[in-house]
């Protein structure tokens, strides 16, 4: 693998959302989240559903990476 492959995909692990939507995640900081979705954004209910423009990300999906990181199976790099 490259460097900016590395860079780009490396630590990248799975998380789903509690509404079904895979993403890959990687949590280079508690404050700094990269996240690459696996699927179309239009299946996440927060981001297009009703309302939706008033929403500039998912919070469900927000609270299933924060419980991944305190269930251990997201690290934190600079932890």
């Amino acid at each position: 693998m490259s460097e900016v492959d590395e860079f780009l995909s490396g630590g990248l692990r799975p998380v789903t959302c509690d509404c079904g939507n895979r993403v890959l995640v990687k949590k280079n900081s508690l404050q700094h989240t990269s996240v690459q979705w696996l699927s179309d954004t239009r299946s996440c209910p927060e981001l297009c559903g009703p309302g939706s423009a008033l929403v500039p990300t998912c919070l469900r999906l927000r609270d299933s990476i924060e419980k991944a990181v305190r269930e251990g199976t997201l690290e934190v790099a600079d932890d």
